[in-house]
């Protein structure tokens, strides 16, 4: 078994969920997503036991060499992007995978690797467009997730469209604020008053 394999079944499912020909984006997505999007100690707790010595090594620079192949790619990314978010979080280590994230994602793009993922696994790999404070990195990440909603089955149709939801409501942010304001206390950056008031909005923390 492959190196990265338990951290993409433990994040997909089953092993094959969200493989091409394998169970529906839908059918992944209704049972992972408590664990992609939610917010519980437990989780955090699970991703620590059983992945943060890899996130360390990742963070480090390690584990260079998943990324020959578009499985142990996606696998490393999620490593330096994903889980230091659920490791770290609330500090600014939950971060500090994003430059490595980001060279990773465009040579494993220069690859070809995305088009040897299926659609549900592909969102992970634009995610780290989605979580940039740039706004061409934003663009693309609209880009990317435009493409996966228009290449959707009908019954997949509204999981792709929330995600591209998402990614727009990301990009709105950084052109408006040039920053994710939600970031500032953690990184110690002083907020705006514009920012101090967008703030107080339902969801602008994500």
């Amino acid at each position: 078994m492959p190196a990265w394999q338990p951290l993409l079944e433990w994040w997909f499912g089953t092993p094959g969920a969200g493989a091409p020909g394998a169970t529906s984006a839908t059918a992944v997505a209704s049972q992972r997503s408590g664990l992609w999007f939610g917010k519980r100690d437990s989780q955090d707790a699970e991703a620590r036991q059983r992945f943060g010595g890899q996130v360390e090594q990742a963070l480090a620079g390690g584990l260079a060499d998943w990324a020959q192949n578009a499985d142990g790619w996606l696998a490393l990314l999620l490593l330096l992007d994903q889980l230091p978010r659920m490791i770290h979080r609330d500090t600014p280590q939950a971060f500090a995978g994003d430059a490595r994230a980001q060279a990773l994602l465009a040579e494993g793009l220069a690859a070809g690797f995305e088009r040897q993922l299926a659609p549900i696994r592909r969102v992970f790999a634009y995610l780290v467009f989605e979580h940039t404070e740039q706004l061409p990195a934003q663009d693309h990440a609209v880009a990317r997730f435009e493409s996966l909603l228009a290449g959707a089955a009908p019954d997949e149709q509204a999981l792709f469209a929330d995600y591209l939801d998402y990614a727009e409501r990301h990009r709105q942010v950084i052109a408006r604020f040039g920053r994710f304001p939600h970031r500032n206390a953690i990184l110690a950056r002083t907020s705006s008053a514009e920012e101090l008031a967008y703030l107080q909005e339902p969801g602008s923390g994500f």
